[in-house]
């Protein structure tokens, strides 16, 4: 028997060991940490490691591409299976999934001794990455709408600070070994999962659980589902669009500044860990503040302004340095995407959020399938020209493209779509 919106005992208020709701919170957020910061681990050496299995540039970047793109086949293919999943029987099963899966896919990829067990490698990762869109139905479920942004800037903060320590101490492993950061990614995944098992409370109580079906399992249904919805329709396609321009920026941000600047691992793990302090700085510090004064709406069309922007200036940037300054002026394109999940999980009722964040995790995935073969397409074409050729940066003029389209239909949505956006069922 179902409960009511009204229930005396709600999603927000996990059952398991009797936690709190901003405990809870704190326990996925830690968790989310861990499992971020192996992944960050390996982000500035992985594209280095393709490369010892390739003969030129041009190879490098189109078989990196192809790892990327494998890896988000597998997470479209799986992830909204897994949030419909984590919708029917709890959050908490799919995590341990996931960590489990995920310590595999590393010690798959350290041991790899060619580019055909690094593809396993990327096939078991893609399979068992479903810890960011659960961990977002976590948090809604025990959020309430009013404080859901937040909810989701901390996990989006957590997963920063992963990116805080992980590319940079990668780096410096990666510049010792370059399968070391590998095998401390494994042990991270590892010690994630005990501590998930041992700590981590169930988010969804049963009364709160949906259906399962396999309609729902089909990533082709659930993307039709949720491209079908016209009262999000304007949203998919702008989450899209951001999720695009930021798909190419990362699977090509390695290779990029390593042809441009002739950086080493330890110099992209310092520029990401930028990156990553940036977006906690924003996310966990700032995002109630910005949300206040802008609201979500304006916010995330400044947010996406102050994006494309900076992605024409790391195309036009002539010394690495630049890349520092552009990453630490670019603050508010951090709370684009907390904003534009917030008011997207308005538009859905409780139990259906776990199937809402795997399908829009769906949108991302497919965004990982396309963007690096397309990045490395235009990367490769352009990767023997001088450094100081402004053509160099074609890669970043696209996703600034990206960036304007994303900004026009969000405008046009928000105008004609205000009254959605507050939550029939917030």
């Amino acid at each position: 028997m179902s409960s009511s919106p009204h229930d005396s005992t709600p999603a927000s208020q996990p059952r398991r060991f009797g936690a709190s709701a901003p405990a809870s919170l704190n326990f996925i957020l830690v968790s989310v940490f861990i499992d971020m910061l192996g992944i960050g681990l390996i982000v500035p050496v992985l594209p280095m490691l393709v490369g010892e299995f390739t003969s030129d540039r041009e190879q490098q970047a189109h078989w990196f591409a192809i790892m990327s793109a494998v890896f988000g086949l597998m997470q479209f293919i799986c992830m909204p299976m897994l949030g419909a999943i984590s919708d029917r029987i709890g959050r908490r099963p799919v995590l341990l999934y996931s960590m489990a899966g995920m310590c595999l896919n590393f010690l798959a990829t350290a041991w790899a001794p060619n580019l055909a067990c690094l593809f396993i490698g990327r096939v078991v990762g893609g399979l068992s990455s479903a810890s960011m869109s659960v961990a977002s139905a976590y948090a809604s479920d025990i959020s309430t709408p009013d404080n859901r942004a937040k909810s989701f800037g901390k996990v989006g903060a957590a997963f920063g600070l992963g990116f805080i320590c992980g590319p940079m101490l990668g780096g410096l492993l990666g510049s010792v070994n370059l399968h070391l950061p590998f095998y401390v990614a494994a042990g991270l995944s590892a010690l994630n999962f005990i501590y998930g098992y041992l700590v981590v409370p169930e988010s969804l109580p049963a009364g709160k659980r949906a259906p399962f079906s396999l309609a729902r399992i089909n990533p082709l249904s659930a993307l039709l589902r949720l491209v079908q919805r016209k009262d999000i329709r304007g949203l998919v396609i702008t989450f899209a669009l951001v999720t695009c321009a930021q798909m190419m920026l990362q699977t090509t941000w390695v290779l990029y500044t390593h042809f441009r600047f002739d950086w080493t691992p330890g110099q992209n793990g310092a520029a990401l860990f930028c990156v990553g302090l940036t977006a906690a700085v924003v996310q966990a510090g700032l995002l109630g503040v910005l949300i206040q004064r802008f609201g979500e709406m304006r916010l995330s069309l400044i947010g996406m302004s102050s994006g494309a922007l900076a992605f024409l200036l790391y195309g036009l940037a002539t010394q690495g340095w630049m890349m520092y300054v552009l990453i630490l002026c670019n603050v508010l394109s951090f709370a684009v995407g907390p904003a534009l999940q917030a008011i997207t999980s308005k538009t859905t009722p409780p139990a259906e959020q776990g199937e809402l964040m795997g399908s829009l995790q769906s949108v991302s995935s497919l965004g990982i399938i396309f963007m690096p073969l397309l990045g490395a397409q235009i990367l490769g074409r352009v990767s023997h020209l001088p450094s100081s050729d402004w053509r160099m940066g074609a890669t970043f003029y696209f996703c600034a493209a990206l960036q304007l389209m994303a900004i026009l239909v969000a405008r046009h949505y928000f105008k004609h779509h205000t009254q959605a956006t507050n939550g029939p069922h917030s």
